[in-house]
C-alpha cells in the first residue's frame, strides 16, 4: 500500500534518506578500495556525491511504499587481498556500520542543531538517526542481496553454498517478507532498544547544549 507524503515531509526525510544512502554506499566503495578491488573507484563510486549513489527509483519507492534501494555497489571478490570470504565480509560490514555511526553522530550533536530552534531542523535531525539505524538494521539481515548474506557467510565455517542458491531468489524473497509484513514485527524488536539508546544520547547532548 503506497503512503503519499507531503511536501513537508518529504522536505524533512529527503536530507535523512540521502545522506544514509550516500555514505552507506560510499562506505562500500572505500572498503573495497582499501582491501584491493579498485572497481569502485574506477567506475567514480569513491565520492560522496549523491548523484553517484542514489538510484532516482528506489528513492521514490522509499518515499512512496516505505522501502527502496541506491545503486549497488560493484566488488571484484577475486580482487580483494587476503581471505576472500573476509574481506567481503568487511566490505558488507562497512555500510550498515557507517549508518549506525551516521546515527550516533546525529544524536550527539543533536543538543546543538535544537539550539537554532528550527522545528524543520530539529525534524531532519531526528530523520537523520531513526533513518540510518533502520538502514544499518535493514542491511544487515541474512537475505541476498542484503549486507548481512555476506556478513554471515564470512563468520560461517565451510562453503556456503546456499548463498549462491539465494542469490537467485533473495529478491523475490525479500519482497515477499516485505509485503507480507512479516519482517515488520522482527526489525522493530532490534531497532527499538536502539533507537531508545539514540534517545538516551540525544538526552545528554540536549543537557550539554541547552543547558
Amino acid at each position: 500500500m503506497f503512503n503519499f507524503p507531503t511536501p513537508y515531509e518529504i522536505g524533512i526525510m529527503l536530507p535523512a534518506v540521502v545522506i544514509g544512502l550516500t555514505f552507506h554506499e560510499y562506505a562500500h566503495a572505500w572498503a573495497a578500495d582499501k582491501l584491493g578491488d579498485p572497481t569502485a573507484r574506477y567506475m567514480g563510486r569513491l565520492t560522496i556525491n549523491p548523484i553517484s549513489h542514489v538510484d532516482p527509483i528506489g528513492l521514490l519507492m522509499l518515499f512512496f511504499a516505505g522501502f527502496g534501494w541506491a545503486k549497488p555497489v560493484p566488488v571484484t571478490p577475486y580482487r580483494l587481498t587476503g581471505s576472500m570470504r573476509r574481506s567481503l565480509m568487511l566490505v558488507s560490514i562497512a555500510g550498515p556500520a557507517t549508518n549506525m555511526i551516521i546515527a550516533i553522530t546525529a544524536s550527539l550533536l543533536f543538543g546543538l542543531a535544537a539550539t537554532f530552534n528550527s522545528v524543520p531542523l530539529i525534524e531532519i535531525m531526528k530523520n537523520i538517526i531513526t533513518i540510518n539505524v533502520v538502514l544499518a538494521v535493514f542491511n544487515l539481515l541474512p537475505v541476498p542481496p542484503l549486507d548481512g548474506s555476506k556478513i554471515l557467510a564470512g563468520i560461517l565455517p565451510g562453503e556456503q553454498r546456499w548463498l549462491d542458491y539465494m542469490e537467485q531468489y533473495g529478491t523475490i524473497i525479500l519482497l515477499l517478507l516485505l509485503f507480507t509484513g512479516i519482517l515488520s514485527p522482527i526489525l522493530w524488536t532490534i531497532i527499538s532498544p536502539i533507537l531508545s539508546l539514540m534517545n538516551d544520547i540525544v538526552y545528554f547532548s540536549n543537557s550539554i547544549f541547552l543547558y
